[in-house]
């Protein structure tokens, strides 16, 4: 239990982390600026080592077992009440109306768009996702910064698709309905099945 609220409260800081980058994200009208900043969010989460669904999902092929699959569980939900959190608490700053706006105009396309592109798009965000995370872990020098911040920059600046983020520009804009659950679970698999792909083609090479 008390190795579950752990997992929980990471997750959930992490969610956090998510929404105050994506928060930087709409509060600049300079989409490349944008983008290098709200790598801030993923930067701290793997510095204090938070939990990110997106980041973790890639290591399910090497620990395909019950405990990691809640662990898994665990980190969307509070991944998931992280952002909510931040895109609620803002509806009382003023800063809202702003952000809020942009985040109308980013749900709307995101939510008009087909289910197959979201899932494709998903599916490259989450290869990007799972590189930025194993290279801060694998690489001793800069570099594992570097990766950090690129793979945000490249995932935004591309228009892929981060189930996390969403989850915040959908709270932020109040766009949640049936509808936007069903493009989320579309994301959350297509991040997934991209997080999974390097390590899969790894544990094949190597059984190969």
């Amino acid at each position: 239990m008390k190795y579950n609220i752990e997992i929980l409260i990471k997750s959930i800081l992490a969610g956090i982390m998510i929404g105050i980058g994506g928060t930087i994200y709409l509060s600049l009208d300079n989409k490349t600026v944008g983008s290098i900043l709200f790598a801030i969010g993923l930067f701290i989460i793997v510095v204090y080592s938070f939990n990110l669904y997106t980041g973790k999902i890639g290591y399910l092929i090497n620990n395909f077992n019950k405990k990691y699959i809640r662990e898994l569980i665990i980190t969307l939900i509070g991944n998931f009440i992280g952002t909510f959190f931040v895109g609620f608490i803002l509806r009382y700053t003023r800063i809202y109306n702003m952000i809020s706006e942009k985040a109308k105009t980013l749900a709307d396309i995101k939510l008009n768009d087909t289910l197959i592109s979201i899932l494709i798009l998903s599916f490259f965000c989450g290869i990007l996702m799972y590189l930025a995370v194993n290279t801060y872990k694998e690489v001793k020098d800069i570099g594992k910064y570097l990766a950090v911040f690129l793979g945000v920059i490249v995932f935004i600046l591309c228009g892929f698709e981060h189930c996390i983020a969403n989850m915040y520009y959908f709270s932020v804009s109040s766009t949640w309905s049936l509808n936007t659950l069903l493009y989320l679970l579309v994301m959350i698999l297509g991040n997934s099945l991209g997080g999974i792909l390097i390590p899969l083609c790894n544990k094949v090479i190597k059984k190969g």
